[in-house]
């Protein structure tokens, strides 16, 4: 209940985040989300903190490197994709997770994860494919940001049940907001001088879908498996494209609805049409 929970705040960002990158850069908002999400966790935590162990502190900095990777591919895409189509397009990131975690986590994908990846796959080339077989540059943003998203979850996946939930989740934002702010002069300057709109997005996905969420994913990660964990984020791209078309007016053609309906089937097939179970730990 709590990853869907999850799922329903990111889902409703994705038009937020697109909307602030009108007066803000990618890098430049970064930074303002994660140092706000790493100010209230460092000021709500900070006892816990403090007495991390270097082991947490170091598996916070490597699971930080996929998070910041993600966001900052994520978030440059937005510029040049629909809201809706980022949020398919990310939700790939659901099948991507059973082959990551047969590779680093030695958790061979079912059947059904592989007929998963196959609807996918023809779910995104008639999602993102144009006429002459090219990629739009924003749908190859969202796509890597889409694999460092189930490298995270993987990371993570290794990780959350032998350490502390909170200590991990403090060290990968910080790590986020700190490269974040490194690379922001370099990219494109860094400024605090917003439009009011752009500063709620700021404060709503640094306060409620970064120092929150990624609270309760952590935490819930502890108890669920990876692909567990992938196939309740399917549901991401479904609320993504609900609010990109009550709120940002976004309009999928046939051929789009069709690659949509694909992607989603695939993450669910991952888990749903064969009931195998896979350990947590």
């Amino acid at each position: 209940m709590w990853l869907v929970l999850v799922t329903l705040i990111w889902g409703s960002t994705f038009v937020m985040v697109k909307d602030a990158l009108a007066s803000v850069g990618p890098a430049n908002f970064l930074a303002l989300r994660f140092l706000l999400a790493a100010a209230v966790l460092g000021l709500l935590f900070r006892e816990r903190i403090r007495t991390s162990s270097r082991a947490e502190v170091l598996a916070g900095v490597f699971i930080g490197f996929w998070l910041f990777s993600g966001y900052i591919l994520q978030t440059i895409g937005l510029q040049y994709t629909t809201s809706s189509k980022a949020g398919f397009i990310t939700g790939m990131s659901v099948v991507m997770v059973p082959v990551f975690a047969t590779v680093f986590l030695r958790r061979p994908p079912t059947r059904p994860a592989v007929f998963g990846v196959i609807l996918a796959a023809g779910g995104l080339a008639l999602l993102s494919l144009k006429q002459d077989f090219s990629f739009a540059a924003g749908d190859l943003w969202v796509l890597g940001g889409a694999i460092s998203f189930a490298l995270h979850i993987v990371t993570i996946a290794h990780f959350a049940p032998e350490m502390d939930p909170l200590r991990l989740t403090f060290f990968q934002v910080l790590t986020t907001a700190l490269v974040s702010l490194a690379l922001t002069p370099v990219l494109e300057g860094f400024t605090v001088s917003l439009p009011l709109m752009a500063w709620g997005a700021v404060i709503f996905t640094g306060v409620v879908a970064t120092a929150l969420v990624l609270s309760v994913q952590t935490t819930a990660q502890q108890f669920t498996s990876p692909t567990h964990t992938a196939v309740i984020f399917a549901l991401e791209p479904v609320f993504a494209a609900l609010f990109g078309y009550a709120l940002a007016g976004d309009r999928l053609g046939p051929r789009e609805a069709a690659g949509c309906a694909l992607i989603l089937g695939g993450m669910l097939a991952t888990e749903l049409i064969n009931n195998q179970k896979e350990p947590v730990t």
